[in-house]
């Protein structure tokens, strides 16, 4: 899997987000993770033509999800699954990314909150609404 700092192809990702995108392409893929599976098996649970999943095998092919051998009359597929690598990395290098600016935003926001009543900054705690029909405390005492 690359690093934090490997440089993956823009291309490379598109294709590969692109070709997920499509929902019978990820179950393609989700069959593939079990196994190695021909095209009548991989069509069997959808109601599509051989054409129609053949399309959709030939995008996961193009940008290196899967690829296909020839085992006598068979060509059976199979899911390269390093393929998913750079796509993983990605997502995991900006799930850390955000990860670390919502924890430096819930820091900031602590410290707003139990900062001196004389900061500016302060935000402070919710006052509960007083019972309906009651005025407040501060406009009864008053009366």
């Amino acid at each position: 899997m690359p690093s934090a700092g490997t440089a993956v192809p823009q291309d490379q990702l598109d294709a590969t987000f692109t070709a997920l995108a499509d929902p019978t392409r990820r179950a393609i893929v989700a069959r593939l993770a079990r196994g190695d599976a021909t095209v009548n098996e991989l069509a069997a649970p959808f109601d599509l033509t051989l054409p129609g999943i053949s399309k959709h095998l030939k995008v996961l092919e193009r940008c290196g999800i899967i690829s296909r051998t020839r085992h006598a009359q068979f060509r059976p597929c199979h899911l390269e699954a390093g393929a998913l690598e750079p796509a993983a990395a990605w997502i995991e290098d900006n799930r850390r990314i955000w990860a670390e600016r919502f924890d430096k935003l819930d820091a900031h926001l602590r410290d707003l909150q139990r900062g001196p009543a004389s900061d500016p900054r302060r935000i402070p705690p919710e006052k509960p609404a007083p019972p309906e029909g009651r005025p407040p405390m501060n406009e009864r005492s008053n009366q």
